[in-house]
């Protein structure tokens, strides 16, 4: 008898950066996995392992008790769940949804509210961690839905994450994630403008960070988005791309709520223009770009 038959089958719909790794730790706990991704090559590592190619996502729903998606912008989000060959009409009765990417608040919500008519579990799961998270699956994971729901999915996002948190209803696992990228927006400014004081002042950046790094500046941003400044690595372990996103869709939250945050209105501001120079696809430390004239 398979020691694995009692796993839950898990399809994976977007293999990314982040996505690859994530569907891998699955794979690897014995999940049977059916995956689907826009260009299939990016699937072809986990297919020789032993994952199951799908031609969409509704057939990858169909194959599967849970489902887990991590594309990139809401309108995929909304095309995977709610499309002809979507995951909500082709989902197996009782399946659980969880969609990891971060998007619309309001998006979640109408996606639980149509699963919830089929009988459909369905939960907002947002990451974040970045592509070292998804390696080491560390990711802290913020998660909004039914308690139920998260009890159920637990034993899959703790093959993915180390922090995981249900923060409330549908929708509330995206505000968390707004709110962290918010705190990130105007951290990273802050690690670009100290590196590119401490470049103008004659001094050695890496023997700042040590300095630095272990005071009350240090954190992610500083000493591992800082370490790849410093070595002029410009590599997505995010895409600026994807965070202009997720400003964008945060500064409408806030619109919504009335509420002024300058910070991340500025960082969105500074990100635009990289993105028109051509530097969308970098990652998010590319931002140095702007103060490294």
């Amino acid at each position: 008898m398979n020691a694995n038959a009692n796993l839950a089958a898990v399809g994976f719909v977007g293999l990314g950066i982040m996505g690859r790794s994530m569907a891998g730790h699955l794979l690897a706990a014995g999940h049977r996995l059916h995956v689907y991704n826009r260009s299939r090559e990016k699937a072809g590592d986990l297919v020789a392992k032993g994952a199951t190619w799908h031609d969409n996502a509704g057939a990858v729903a169909a194959h599967a008790d849970v489902v887990v998606t991590m594309v990139g912008y809401p309108q995929d989000v909304e095309e995977v769940y709610l499309g002809a060959n979507g995951i909500v009409a082709n989902a197996r009765a009782e399946a659980l949804l969880i969609d990891m990417t971060t998007s619309s608040p309001a998006l979640a919500a109408r996606i639980a509210a149509a699963a919830q008519e089929r009988g459909i579990r369905a939960l907002d799961a947002p990451v974040s961690g970045g592509d070292i998270g998804a390696r080491e699956a560390k990711l802290a994971i913020m998660v909004g839905g039914d308690a139920a729901a998260f009890e159920a999915a637990l034993p899959i996002l703790q093959r993915m994450g180390a922090n995981i948190v249900l923060q409330g209803g549908p929708g509330a696992g995206q505000h968390t994630k707004m709110c962290n990228q918010i705190v990130i927006a105007s951290t990273i400014m802050g690690v670009c403008e100290g590196l590119a004081y401490a470049k103008n002042a004659g001094l050695d950046a890496d023997t700042v960070l040590k300095s630095i790094g272990g005071g009350a500046a240090s954190g992610f941003q500083l000493t591992v988005l800082g370490a790849r400044i410093i070595k002029g690595d410009f590599a997505p372990g995010f895409f600026m791309d994807h965070f202009i996103k997720d400003m964008g869709i945060a500064l409408a939250e806030a619109e919504r709520m009335r509420l002024d945050l300058p910070g991340l209105a500025l960082a969105k501001k500074l990100f635009d223009q990289l993105k028109a120079q051509g530097y969308g696809r970098n990652g998010t430390q590319a931002l140095f770009k702007y103060y490294d004239r």
